[in-house]
C-alpha cells in the first residue's frame, strides 16, 4: 500500500496533461516519494493516452485506467477509487483549476489524524463566466436547502479521502456516483481548506457550463432528498386552494354585479393553462425519481476497465 494516491479523471486532455505533470510531480515528490497518480481515462480521440503511457514509462508511479466506453467523470472517479492503494486518496482535475499547491496542506492536515476528509473550498471562481457562476450558485443553494446530508458550498470533487472513507464509499451500491453527496452519506469529520480557483491553463472544459451545472444540482437533489416530491404535494394543495378561492370570488362578483369578463372565458383559460403547466412540472419531477429508481434497480456497473497500465495485479 502506498501512502498517497492521486486520482485524475481525464478525457481529451492532451493540452492540459504536460503542464499538469510538470506542476504536480515535484510537489508530490516533496510531500512523499511513496505516491501514485492514477489517470482514469474515457476513450479519447486525441493523444491523451500516448502522453500518459509515455509518462508511465518515465515514472512507473504514473498509472492509467482506460475504460471500455465513456462513463463520464463520476464513473472515472469511482474507477480510480477502486484501483487506488493509497492510505489517503486525492481526487482532482488535470486542468490546474484544482491547484497542486494545495496538496501539501491537505496531506499535513490528514497526517495530524483529526480529520478523515479534507475538502478545498473555492473562495473565487476566476475564469468562470457569469452564467456558470450563477448556475453553480443556484445548484449549491438548491442542494443545501433540500439535501439530507451535509454538502459544503463551493466545494467540488477536489478532496482528500482517508482509506477508511474510500473503503466505505466503495461499499455503496448506488449507480449514480455523486461524490460530493456520497462523502456526506459516509460521514466522518472533515476540514475545509479555502483556495482561489484559477482559470484553465490549457484546453477547454468538456462539460457545457449551463447544462452541466443544472444536471449536477438536479442530480444532487434527486439523489439525496425527497424535497421535490413534497414540494409537488404542497404546490398541488396551494393550487387547489387558489382555484377554490378564485371560484368563490367569481361567484361573489357575479352575484354582486361586479363580474366584468364575458362568460368567464378569460379566467378559465388562464387557470387552465396555469394548472396544466404545473401538472407537467409535477409529472417531470415524479418521472425523475422513477427514472432514478429504474437506474438503481438495474445495478449496471459504474465503470468497466478495458486496460489497466502500471498495476501489479488485477483489481476489481
Amino acid at each position: 500500500m502506498t501512502e498517497l494516491s492521486v486520482v485524475v479523471p481525464i478525457y481529451n486532455e492532451e493540452e492540459s496533461l504536460p503542464p499538469f505533470l510538470d506542476a504536480v510531480l515535484p510537489i508530490l515528490q516533496e510531500v512523499t516519494p511513496d505516491f501514485e497518480i492514477i489517470f482514469c481515462m474515457d476513450p479519447s480521440k486525441d493523444k491523451t493516452e500516448d502522453i500518459v503511457l509515455a509518462a508511465h514509462r518515465a515514472d512507473p508511479r504514473i498509472k492509467l485506467l482506460k475504460f471500455s466506453r465513456r462513463f463520464g467523470q463520476p464513473g472515472a472517479i469511482w474507477g480510480g477509487l477502486a484501483y487506488s492503494s493509497g492510505q489517503a486518496v486525492i481526487v482532482m482535475d488535470c486542468d490546474l483549476q484544482d491547484p497542486p499547491e494545495t496538496i501539501p496542506k491537505m496531506v499535513r492536515i490528514w497526517r495530524e489524524g483529526e480529520y478523515k476528509v479534507v475538502i478545498p473550498q473555492r473562495t473565487s471562481r476566476q475564469g468562470d463566466n457569469p452564467i456558470k457562476r450563477l448556475v453553480a450558485y443556484c445548484a449549491y443553494w438548491l442542494i443545501n436547502k433540500t439535501s439530507t446530508v451535509d454538502i459544503p458550498r463551493n466545494a467540488g470533487d477536489f478532496r482528500l479521502l482517508d482509506r477508511i472513507v474510500v473503503n466505505e464509499l466503495l461499499k455503496l451500491k448506488e449507480t449514480n456516483a455523486f461524490l460530493k453527496g456520497l462523502t456526506g452519506v459516509v460521514g466522518y469529520k472533515y476540514k475545509l481548506v479555502p483556495f482561489a480557483r484559477q482559470p484553465r491553463v490549457e484546453g477547454s472544459g468538456k462539460y457545457f457550463p449551463l447544462t452541466g451545472g443544472i444536471f449536477i444540482g438536479f442530480n444532487g437533489v434527486i439523489a439525496f432528498s425527497g424535497a421535490l416530491l413534497r414540494l409537488m404535494t404542497i404546490a398541488g394543495l396551494a393550487l387547489a386552494g387558489l382555484a377554490a378561492l378564485t371560484a368563490i370570488g367569481l361567484i361573489v362578483a357575479k352575484v354582486s354585479g361586479w363580474y366584468v369578463f364575458e362568460a368567464g372565458l378569460a379566467t378559465i383559460g388562464v387557470l387552465l393553462v396555469f394548472l396544466v403547466g404545473c401538472q407537467f412540472v409535477g409529472m417531470g419531477i415524479l418521472g425523475a425519481y422513477i427514472g432514478r429508481i429504474y437506474e438503481e434497480i438495474k445495478q449496471r456497473p459504474i465503470f468497466i476497465v478495458e486496460e489497466a497500465t502500471g498495476f501489479d495485479q488485477k483489481l476489481p
